[in-house]
């Protein structure tokens, strides 16, 4: 794990280029205390930090083929790289290092060429950065599911690219502008989808993509998407369960090779405990697990809608792990926020607990396992349930139910809701509302400033959208739906915030279910598998029985909650009304105070829950003056 950076000169003097890679470097520091690397052959100049996993003593990087012809630098790990390794040693490839997944890197191009990932079937996260000295191009890669981030930006003939923005920023040639159009999904999605960035001219490579530059000239191409594509012949449930039980034990233990310690984020829901009981089932020691829960503003613990922490430890109990509980309070968790807005460089309301978790995390391991992916894998959230029903709901006459598909759609008949599920039911239909939006078009025309609105052009947060859905390989709602969300919200929410807050502390985190194996079977499994009535996830549920208690098994849903709506209200209304004074609104002149105001005294006078709203408001604004202020240029 590490963060790198680099850039192709684009025709100017290069005598100072050595000192912009340099500063490019050190601000990846936190993604890699372990060491530093760089190599540099004008007009090319590569560069990483690392956080030093797997062979410590011999995986140094920037790393070359046999001939010098061929270097690389790379974040992320290469679970099969062993494997890997032994097939390219018999096809007369020769390493330097012990056992560096790193090293495959650049053995692998030269014997399968630009589609060595997908060919050679890698299994692992990663953002790589490899010069073809020969041919004069530089080709970055993204792994499958975008796990691991990685920026870029042309600059004249030449280009940059960062695992970061905040590295790229340092370039001299790098714009510092904000651009609009990603303000403007930002505000519906709580964080900028890619290929933006929040700075305009930066870029993010987009998941399963590789980028090649060639004689100043920049081509995107996609190696990898997913893939609902049916089988064949249908499965027999029984069997499917078998065999996702095999690819995920398989890869817990591809997840668990490490030179340094590992740890287990517990929060004691099924995916976490799952994982937990893979791990220990395997045998490998006693486990650290951690949890986060909160305190309320007397101090005293908060569970609210969520009772993770006491899940937690029942779970921790059973497992007889080393169980370490973060609690964090409202004062503690504002505190943060400029330091969690400095992780990301982007303005994001999402989930940032992870950052205050993983800060305790490093003080006892290095590298954790986690249950990203489940709910998009297998089905959880509100529109992957209501997915089915409301394709009933619109092809059958509703008197005609004797399912209870009614009584499920009846609380959440809300026209945004019921105009994105009709989208999924029926791909040719023009009239959507995202699910997850936090402002619809309309507000956030009253919410913009007039010339932001004007600025950001022919953005519309829907056509993201309507484009996912019209190239979709589902064929039933359920996994439409799964499909969406494995396109967009899991790279651009939630593995972003998973690699950024966890990576400020230099702690790596890795996801078994995201194993592309995994991923690949359980995708063209039919939806009706995995969500039946009222039980989401039931084909995990299925393969689990026999590992997790039953009580494990059937807790309900209750999501992973942060109580900043309520918090607002209550002990953070004060540093809120502060924030959103209008006069630090108009500092940066984006966003119109008096609707801002109008936002506040709905939501305080108990009109009008605007939590969601608010919250996105506040990241934003603690973003700019943390991040934006300092660096844009007028």
């Amino acid at each position: 794990m590490c963060g790198i950076c680099g850039f192709i000169e684009g025709g100017k003097d290069s005598k100072a280029a050595g000192d912009v890679l340099g500063r490019m470097n050190d601000c990846l520091s936190h993604r890699g205390p372990d060491g530093q690397g760089r190599w540099e052959a004008p007009p090319v100049h590569l560069a990483m930090r690392r956080l030093a996993i797997v062979d410590p003593q011999s995986g140094q990087q920037p790393v070359s083929n046999e001939d010098s012809t061929v270097w690389a630098v790379f974040n992320g790990e290469i679970y099969n790289h062993a494997e890997l390794r032994q097939d390219l040693i018999r096809r007369g490839h020769r390493f330097r290092s012990d056992h560096s997944d790193s090293e495959t890197i650049v053995h692998l191009y030269e014997e399968y060429g630009d589609d060595w990932p997908r060919l050679a079937a890698v299994n692992g996260m990663f953002a790589i950065a490899l010069w073809d000295a020969n041919r004069q191009r530089l080709i970055l890669y993204r792994d499958r599911m975008g796990k691991k981030p990685l920026y870029w930006a042309e600059m004249g003939k030449g280009m940059a690219f960062a695992s970061e923005p905040k590295s790229l920023l340092q370039h001299p040639d790098s714009p510092r502008a904000v651009d609009p159009a990603a303000a403007w999904h930002y505000f519906s999605l709580k964080s900028v989808p890619a290929p933006l960035s929040i700075w305009q001219g930066l870029h993010q490579l987009p998941p399963g993509s590789r980028l090649i530059w060639q004689d100043g000239a920049v081509t995107v191409e996609s190696w990898w998407r997913p893939d609902f594509t049916p089988f064949a012949e249908a499965m027999d449930p029984q069997d499917a369960a078998a065999e996702i039980l095999r690819l995920l034990d398989d890869a817990v233990g591809l997840r668990m090779q490490a030179d340094v310690p590992l740890g287990v984020f517990l929060s004691g829901g099924l995916d976490s405990s799952t994982l937990a009981a893979l791990i220990r089932r395997r045998g490998s020691g006693r486990m650290t697990t951690f949890c986060l829960s909160y305190a309320d503003g007397e101090g005293e613990q908060f569970l609210g809608k969520s009772n993770d922490a006491l899940w937690s430890r029942r779970m921790a109990d059973l497992l007889e792990t080393e169980h370490h509980e973060l609690v964090l309070s409202s004062s503690e968790f504002v505190a943060g926020l400029p330091s969690v807005m400095q992780a990301f460089h982007e303005p994001f309301s999402g989930t940032v607990s992870t950052f205050y978790l993983t800060q305790l995390m490093r003080q006892h391991v290095v590298a954790a396992v986690s249950g990203d992916g489940a709910d998009e894998l297998f089905g959880s959230y509100l529109a992957h349930r209501l997915a089915a029903p409301m394709a009933k709901y619109l092809r059958r006459d509703p008197a005609a139910w004797d399912d209870g598909s009614r009584d499920r759609l009846a609380p959440f008949q809300t026209p945004d809701r019921f105009r994105y599920l009709a989208e999924l039911a029926d791909p040719d239909q023009s009239v959507w509302r995202m699910r997850l939006a936090v402002f619809s078009e309309l507000e956030k025309r009253l919410l913009l400033s007039p010339w932001m609105v004007d600025a950001k052009g022919k953005a519309d947060t829907g056509a993201l959208y309507r484009s996912l859905l019209a190239d979709s390989t589902a064929t039933d709602p359920l996994n439409a739906a799964l499909e969406l969300d494995q396109r967009a919200l899991l790279p651009d929410q939630v593995l972003a915030f998973c690699d950024r807050l966890s990576m400020a502390h230099g702690l790596e985190i890795r996801s078994p279910f995201l194993d592309y194996r995994l991923v690949e079977f359980v995708n063209r499994l039919p939806g009706a598998l995995k969500i039946r009535g009222e039980t989401v996830k039931h084909l995990l549920k299925s393969v689990v029985r026999g590992l997790l208690p039953d009580h494990q098994i059937n807790r309900p849903k209750e999501g992973f909650v942060q109580p900043v709506y309520g918090w607002m209200r209550g002990p953070l209304r004060p540093w809120l009304e502060a924030l959103m004074a209008p006069d630090r609104v108009r500092v940066h002149g984006m966003l119109r105070p008096e609707m801002i105001q109008r936002l506040l005294g709905e939501h305080f006078g108990g009109a009008t829950d605007h939590g969601a709203k608010l919250w996105s408001l506040a990241c934003f604004q603690v973003w700019y003056e943390s991040v934006a202020a300092p660096m844009v240029r007028p």
